[in-house]
């Protein structure tokens, strides 16, 4: 790789780096399987860096594999999974211990998510991507987006400590799981 792909790679991980990790933490409900995941997409992304940064969005490229490289992990290996007793702690933001259990209890109905429904709810909700956005990400129909979304919050709705988060999540931007931008 040249010395100036080098250059905006590395920029591209700097500027990405907590975004990646947070959303690989969504998807993965563990702190360092988050991280190794972060790496191991961005490991990827490297080798093609030259293609991917020619590409209207390279974030969501690298958003892609993160989805794909989590896929990955179920497929190789069936590891049941624990959650942390408490989720990383996020600079700046002063939480009192009703919203840091809502959280908690949040990732363990993430946790209980089949996959695919686990990557649209995180994309979709969390990191507010349009269904469009999901559907191109997971290389999907927004049919499928609008399906598993819906799958996935009735989910969450009745895991315990969830009802009054869930129906926060369905309506976090007043559209309801059928909205699009």
């Amino acid at each position: 790789m040249q010395a100036e792909q080098e250059d905006r790679f590395q920029e591209f991980v700097r500027a990405r780096w907590s975004r990646l990790v947070r959303t690989a933490y969504l998807l993965t409900g563990d702190v360092h399987h988050a991280e190794d995941l972060t790496q191991t997409a961005l490991a990827k992304a490297y080798r093609s860096w030259r293609r991917i940064s020619r590409s209207d969005n390279p974030e969501a490229y690298v958003r892609r594999m993160l989805v794909s490289c989590n896929s990955d992990r179920f497929r190789k290996r069936r590891v049941a999974e624990a959650l942390t007793a408490a989720p990383p702690e996020r600079a700046g933001r002063d939480e009192g211990p009703g919203r840091v259990e809502e959280r908690g209890s949040l990732l363990a109905g993430l946790a209980q998510l089949p996959p695919k429904q686990r990557a649209v709810v995180v994309l979709r909700y969390w990191e507010d991507l349009s269904e469009a956005e999901v559907a191109e990400v997971l290389g999907c129909s927004p049919g499928t987006v609008k399906s598993q979304a819906s799958k996935g919050l009735a989910k969450l709705r009745t895991y315990p400590g969830l009802a009054p988060v869930g129906r926060a999540v369905s309506g976090g931007r007043g559209q309801g799981q059928g909205g699009s931008r």
